[in-house]
């Protein structure tokens, strides 16, 4: 199976609502726990930074290192992550 494009993943984004959410706490390590397991589920997921709006180009690219994922997109106060089938297939995630 080939994996999407860019365009297709932002497409396919604007239909998603966000599943995990970045709160007064910022980065945890159960928030990185929950991504982690909702981006080895499902492969493309939207995080809204509902606190630490001013911070989320920084906060938005380290999720992204730190799960091993794509930052597919960042609108307003969300950013799309994206994991590859073959990054999710990996044992132990």
């Amino acid at each position: 199976m080939n994996e999407p494009t860019l365009r297709e993943l932002k497409a396919r984004s604007q239909k998603l609502n966000s599943i995990i959410h970045v709160g007064h706490d910022g980065i945890t390590d159960s928030l990185l726990a929950a991504l982690d397991q909702a981006l080895a589920d499902h492969g493309l997921v939207k995080v809204r930074f509902t606190d630490h709006k001013t911070e989320r180009k920084a906060l938005a690219a380290n999720l992204s290192t730190r799960t091993n994922s794509r930052q597919i997109l960042l609108v307003g106060h969300t950013v799309t992550l994206y994991r590859t089938l073959a990054d999710r297939a990996v044992p132990g995630r």
